[in-house]
């Protein structure tokens, strides 16, 4: 009679797994609603869209190519040059959570971690080493400073990342900096690396531009818009440097260079 009251009732336990699937569902929802997030701000989607948009404006094709193709190109190389991240993540943070590998972890088996918390410790790992390894130290300085975070310092052999020196002996953890701070340093790096490109791509075609101006005044044509007459000429000059080959090479060599 004692026995059968100790047992587990099945009932609550069928109710408990319900619960913990219904959990689950609602996490992984969660996680598509923050995918565009993670997409923009988190990849190198901001560059590549915005180095894209000033070649456009640059060649002055007005909506040539459209916004839809300069996104879908964007995304299409994000995936290209993320694809070491994601190859990572599938393999020790994805693949061991629907396999429920997790499970034998020591850290799950005493209650330490759950296989959730394992899930995102794992996908994020690689993640954050790519923001770090693109994230100027000065963007990075800003954030802290803001955020009132300081570092711990370790010994240099007790670092895994590429961690900044100080001294000889001890080194910065850059594996404590939280991602609050991580991730607005890595999109104002972006954005300075974007800009800058977008700087070094005007240059050819300005000159272009100015060179038809001149040519135009000259002939006492000043009526007639410099650009419809120079936007050929760019479109020539672009074609005969083979200039889509040359951007998408300098775009991609910008993340992960060619030995």
């Amino acid at each position: 009679m004692d026995s059968a009251l100790n047992s587990p009732n099945p009932f609550e336990q069928a109710e408990f797994m319900n619960l913990h699937s219904q959990l689950r569902i609602a996490g992984f929802l969660t996680v598509l609603t923050l995918l565009p997030f993670v997409l923009v701000m988190m990849t190198s989607f901001t560059r590549l869209t915005i180095v894209l948009h000033f070649l456009r404006q640059a060649l002055a094709t007005q909506q040539v190519p459209s916004n839809q193709i300069i996104v879908g190109l964007s995304f299409i190389l994000t995936g290209f040059v993320m694809h070491p991240v994601i190859t990572d993540i599938n393999e020790n943070a994805l693949t061991p959570y629907f396999n429920n590998t997790f499970k034998e972890s020591p850290e799950v088996r005493m209650g330490l971690k759950s296989e959730d918390s394992m899930l995102m410790e794992r996908a994020w790992q690689p993640l954050r080493l790519f923001m770090l390894h693109h994230t100027r130290e000065k963007d990075m300085q800003l954030f802290l400073d803001l955020g009132k975070v300081e570092l711990p310092v370790v010994a240099w052999e007790d670092v895994t990342d590429a961690p900044e020196e100080r001294g000889t002996g001890s080194a910065y953890d850059l594996s404590a900096i939280p991602w609050y701070c991580l991730t607005p340093a890595f999109v104002l790096s972006e954005l300075r690396t974007a800009f800058m490109m977008g700087f070094l791509l005007f240059l050819p075609f300005l000159v272009i531009d100015m060179i038809i101006a001149s040519i135009l005044m000259s002939m006492g044509m000043m009526m007639l818009p410099p650009v419809m007459i120079s936007m050929p000429f760019k479109l020539l000059l672009f074609i005969l440097i083979d200039g889509w080959r040359l951007i998408i090479q300098q775009l991609v060599n910008g993340f992960y260079p060619m030995g």
